[in-house]
C-alpha cells in the first residue's frame, strides 16, 4: 500500500469551461466596482456575510441589528435559494429587508445586488448587510462591491473547515468562529481552529462569538468599524 493517497487534478486544457468562467468573473468584477461606487456615493457601509448553512449568519446579523439599530438606519439583502425565512427574521429584528432568491445558483453575484440596490431608497440607509447564500465555495469568487467581507463558521462544522475551504478565508476581511459555547461538547479546540484560519489567511481578523449568548458581538461590530 502506498504511503500517500494519489490526488488527480485536471490540467488547464482539460477544464472545458475555463474561458467562459474567466469572462463571467471579469464581468462580475466590473459590476461589483460599479456597486461600490454607488454605495460610496450614498455613504452606505456594506458588508457581505458568507458562510455555510447553519453556521449562524442570520443570527449574527440579527444580533448586530439589535446592537446597532439605534445608531444606524440598517437594511439587509437576504440571499437564499428559494425561501424568505431568514429575511423575515431580520425584518422582525428591525431592519429594512429585501429578499434575493437565486434559484439553482449557490451564491449572490454583483448583478443581482445591483438590481436590489435599484429597489430601495439609498438615501434612507447607513449600513447594508448582505447575507449571502449558504455556501463556502462559490461566494468567494463573486465580490459584490461591499466594503467588507465576513465569513462565519461554527465549531459544529468540525476542525477542518479552513483547510478544506481555504479560498473563502483568503477573500474575507473578518472570520467569525461561532457557537464557541458548544466547543467542548463538539470536542473542537478553538485555538487550533483559529490557527488553521491564520495559516490559510494570515491577515484576516478572527473573532470568536456565541451568537446564542451574545458573546463577541460587540467585537465584530468594532472590527467592522461600526462602533
Amino acid at each position: 500500500m502506498p504511503d500517500e493517497i494519489e490526488v488527480i487534478v485536471p490540467d488547464k486544457e482539460e477544464v472545458l469551461d475555463i474561458e467562459l468562467e474567466e469572462d463571467l468573473l471579469e464581468a462580475n468584477r466590473k459590476i461589483a466596482e460599479e456597486n461600490k461606487q454607488l454605495l460610496e456615493k450614498y455613504r452606505i457601509r456594506a458588508i457581505d456575510v458568507m458562510g455555510s448553512v447553519g453556521s449562524g449568519k442570520t443570527t449574527l446579523i440579527e444580533r448586530l441589528i439589535g446592537l446597532l439599530k439605534d445608531r444606524y438606519r440598517i437594511a439587509v439583502f437576504g440571499g437564499d435559494v428559494t425561501t424568505t425565512i431568514d429575511a423575515e427574521r431580520l425584518r422582525k429584528a428591525g431592519a429594512k429587508t429585501l429578499q434575493i432568491n437565486t434559484g439553482k445558483e449557490c451564491h449572490l453575484d454583483a448583478n443581482l445586488v445591483r438590481k436590489a440596490l435599484g429597489k430601495i431608497d439609498l438615501n434612507d440607509i447607513d449600513v447594508l448587510f448582505i447575507e449571502n447564500v449558504g455556501n463556502l465555495i462559490c461566494p468567494a469568487e463573486f465580490p459584490l462591491g461591499t466594503d467588507s467581507r465576513v465569513v462565519v463558521i461554527s465549531v459544529t462544522e468540525g476542525p477542518y473547515t479552513p483547510l478544506k475551504h481555504p479560498y473563502i478565508f483568503m477573500e474575507a476581511d473578518v472570520a467569525v468562529i461561532n457557537k464557541i459555547d458548544l466547543a467542548e461538547a463538539m470536542d473542537v479546540d478553538v485555538n487550533e481552529l483559529e490557527a488553521k484560519i491564520k495559516k490559510v489567511s494570515p491577515d484576516v481578523v478572527v473573532v470568536r462569538t456565541s451568537c446564542k449568548t451574545g458573546e463577541g458581538i460587540e467585537k465584530v461590530a468594532k472590527v467592522l468599524g461600526l462602533l
